[in-house]
């Protein structure tokens, strides 16, 4: 964060300054025990903690000031609502870096795999400022604007929505030179209803930008590249046809890793991903096109896709057990990535000449289409020719596979009772864990393998 003395921050604000003028030189928190000497603290009344309460442990790991809605320990700043005073102070600190460069991105799903593999290439050229883990509200975009600096180049801006206007409002805290909308799916469909309202939400984005600001389209369903008559500046497409201007064409999938040669105006070049996916050829070339706005050659775009890992936790972890493929995907579910996962799945399988496990939880926000997107997600395992279909307490997903189906169905009531089907896994198979967060099937990806490991024990000791 930009130094800032108390006094103008609560001139900023608009709230009331209580204590000494302070001056605030580290970037403002919301955990009292990321606080730091110097740092601001946020004291934001959750429906489970009060933040309120936290503030002497905060100041105990360094918080010189506090924003509250009432009176607290040492120095503070009151204000009628502490998120809305923070989405102030990070529109001002945005405002006064006129060097910094923001990325704004939204979609359905995608973003945080969109946004390492963006931070990875840009870190490497400039200091960059990206969300820590799923931070793309009202709080957490602010929060990661006000970790930039005089010094920082480049800034990532993660923008999810829960509602009409979300994104509107987080646009005019960032204010963003370049907007990326990913792809238009059904997750959240619950809550927005339809898809077309989803659409009109992720568009907020490519609407708020101004002229002067580039907007950045994927062409991976029928309302996204729509959202270009929405801009009056530049806009770009990414995608896999030939009309895009930044495409990739020749794919192919090695080890559940998609390899293809990357086209932009500049040229062409070979990449080979090693994060795992088909489907991360669309965020690859979302980066792609990001790093190419920005005047990054093919060469750093193709060696910077080529060598990016992903950190983000559940999000289609390869667990290279002795003899078993475990793929830990439990982070998040909706109908589009559980196609992607299990197609990433019977990849690896075909590679390696097992069977194929879905260990599937439930989708969760899908509205009245509930129980017709399990079915059809456990129609396409069919079809896929997945052999094993594990479902955990969502029997829904085998309410329309037909008889006599190649695809063996599992109706476990919870997780224990899938940990007892995958006794049943045998050397050279491959298994897939995912559900929606709430479900926490990572506990279940934790327990196969255990149990796996404790077979591969046993058996080297009767050996």
């Amino acid at each position: 964060m930009i130094a800032m003395k108390a006094s103008e921050i609560a001139s900023v604000i608009q709230g009331t300054l209580h204590g000494e003028d302070v001056t605030v030189t580290q970037a403002a928190v919301i955990n009292s025990q990321d606080a730091t000497p110097g740092s601001l603290f946020l004291a934001i009344k959750g429906d489970r903690v009060d933040g309120h309460d936290f503030v002497p442990d905060a100041r105990l790991h360094g918080a010189v000031l506090t924003l509250a809605t009432k009176s607290v320990e040492g120095p503070h700043i009151v204000v009628a609502d502490v998120v809305l005073a923070l989405g102030k102070l990070a529109q001002h600190v945005r405002s006064n870096l006129l060097n910094l460069t923001v990325i704004g991105i939204t979609g359905s799903q995608g973003k945080t795999t969109t946004k390492e593999l963006l931070l990875a290439i840009l870190s490497a050229a400039a200091p960059t400022v990206a969300p820590h883990g799923n931070f793309n509200n009202e709080i957490g975009a602010p929060l990661s604007l006000l970790q930039c600096t005089e010094s920082t180049k480049y800034c990532i801006v993660e923008m999810g929505a829960r509602h009409k206007g979300d994104i509107a409002h987080l646009c005019s805290i960032a204010q963003p030179n370049i907007g990326l909308v990913l792809k238009v799916g059904t997750a959240h469909l619950g809550e927005f209803g339809s898809i077309e309202a989803i659409a009109q939400t992720k568009s907020e984005l490519i609407s708020s930008l101004s002229p002067e600001a580039i907007g950045i389209l994927g062409t991976y369903d029928s309302f996204t590249p729509q959202m270009a008559a929405l801009h009056k500046g530049k806009n770009l497409t990414f995608g896999e046809g030939p009309e895009c201007d930044i495409r990739a064409t020749d794919i192919e999938v090695r080890e559940g890793r998609a390899h293809f040669d990357l086209v932009t105006p500049e040229g062409r070049s070979a990449v080979g991903l090693r994060i795992v996916g088909l489907h991360q050829v669309a965020n690859a070339l979302a980066v792609a096109s990001v790093a190419t706005v920005l005047g990054f050659s093919l060469d750093q775009i193709a060696s910077g896709l080529s060598t990016a890992e992903s950190q983000a936790k559940w999000r289609m972890e390869i667990n290279e057990l002795p003899s078993l493929v475990l793929i830990n995907d439990a982070y998040n579910a909706s109908p589009e990535a559980m196609e992607a996962a299990m197609q990433t799945l019977v990849l690896f399988a075909q590679e390696r000449g097992g069977e194929s496990w879905a260990f599937l939880g439930k989708m969760h926000e899908l509205g009245e289409s509930s129980d017709a997107d399990h079915a059809g997600i456990g129609t396409l395992a069919s079809e896929l020719g997945i052999d094993h279909l594990v479902c955990v307490g969502a029997p829904q997903y085998g309410a329309k596979i037909a008889v006599g189906s190649a695809t063996t169905v599992h109706l476990c009531a919870d997780k224990a009772a899938a940990l007892v089907v995958a006794t049943h896994i045998n050397p050279g198979d491959v298994a897939l864990v995912k559900a929606s967060r709430s479900e926490k099937l990572e506990e279940l990806a934790d327990a196969i393998s255990e149990q796996w490991m404790t077979r591969v024990r046993e058996s080297e000791e009767k050996a």
